[in-house]
């Protein structure tokens, strides 16, 4: 390529960049926009409704006309909501609302742009970071075990019977008649209500950092005496986790937040019995970045990395491992805690995660 050609070729490249930046201000904008929609119920709302007009759309919502009216102009601009100027009327298209709204289940992808709203309220702890090293807290995270929580529900509950736990072989059967179970990192402790309920035989454990979110699993169980919540800092477990103590253990994407993670699958190494599984989800990167360019949300994954897994960890002086560390690390820290049988896992419904089935025996 001569000099010619690549002073002919560069406004062409530098074009399509400051287009797809464009693109991009809008996209984060619309990010926020669907948070809101998500959070007011303004997508529940219209998928329910005929077209109507903002104050029809407002009062079904029971919201105030002014702001929804300037946000259905997001929704226009963006190609979320239709528009028909001489009734004033708006329209969700059913096709947009099978993507945005509750009913969609495992499909609504307005949970995930809450990310985008939450991350940015701490933009400045991590700014402040990036010049003076550290963490940022889990206390300062004044959501996200809210969202995480919707997520899972999703990405977990939504499949919890149907996928995850036929991964194990003999699971449902063992868990029906009765075994004990340990849930690391149980956040607001939704899934392990799931299972509490659905085998009242069995006896559950909910261990977590955050007192907020114990203090939600522990109302929000109330009634299910098979099921418990402990705040604790898993950053030493390797030292303290009872001995041959379960049945089953369980993380979901949350080895890689946690300040010390050899610690802890060292712990649940120690606390797991002879013939226990431990089932593990991990974010499905794969440790290089150049191949990461080709995850279908690798940007987002990145993101909430940098503004919460990585930082939450360095918080505690940890390791910072970041929610990326890929399927070869993954594999060697399990290794190194003790793990002979490692089985990976991809579920159809689930382009963010893996899924490990682990045991402490020789592999077949």
């Amino acid at each position: 390529m001569n000099a010619s050609t690549l002073d002919i070729a560069a406004p062409d490249r530098k074009e399509a960049f400051a287009e797809r930046l464009l693109q991009a201000l809008n996209d984060g904008a619309l990010c926020l926009m669907i948070s809101v929609g998500h959070r007011t119920g303004l997508f529940d709302t219209m998928s329910r409704l005929a077209p109507s007009t903002s104050e029809g759309i407002a009062a079904a919502a029971g919201l105030n006309e002014r702001y929804v009216r300037e946000w259905l102009g997001a929704m226009v601009t963006s190609g979320v909501v239709a528009y028909h100027p001489a009734t004033r009327q708006y329209r969700l298209p059913p096709e947009h609302a099978a993507c945005l709204t509750r009913a969609a289940a495992a499909d609504n992808m307005a949970v995930f742009a809450q990310y985008i709203a939450t991350l940015g309220a701490v933009e400045t702890d991590i700014v402040e970071c990036f010049r003076h090293g550290g963490g940022v807290p889990y206390e300062r995270f004044t959501r996200f075990h809210e969202v995480m929580a919707e997520d899972s529900g999703q990405s977990v509950l939504s499949s919890l019977e149907s996928h995850i736990l036929p991964l194990v072989p003999g699971l449902v059967e063992r868990l029906e008649r009765g075994i004990d179970v340990l849930d690391l990192g149980c956040g607001r402790g939704m899934i392990l209500k799931r299972l509490a309920t659905l085998f009242p035989r069995s006896r559950f454990v909910g261990i977590d950092l955050s007192a907020d979110a114990i203090e939600f699993a522990r109302t929000n169980a109330r009634g299910l005496d098979n099921l418990s919540f402990i705040v604790r800092d898993l950053s030493d477990f390797d030292q303290w986790a009872t001995p041959g103590a379960f049945d089953l253990v369980t993380t979901f994407d949350a080895i890689h937040d946690q300040a010390r993670p050899l610690n802890v699958l060292k712990g649940i190494y120690r606390t797991l019995r002879d013939d226990g599984v431990y089932l593990m989800q991990e974010i499905g990167g794969s440790g290089h970045v150049h191949k990461d360019t080709e995850h279908p949300i690798g940007t987002l994954l990145y993101t909430i990395s940098c503004m919460h897994c990585m930082t939450v960890s360095l918080a505690q002086g940890g390791e910072g491992l970041g929610a990326m560390w890929g399927q070869e690390k993954t594999r060697e820290y399990l290794t190194r805690a003790g793990f002979r049988s490692i089985e990976k896992n991809e579920l159809a419904h689930d382009v963010q995660n893996l899924w490990y089935v682990v045991r402490k025996g020789t592999p077949s």
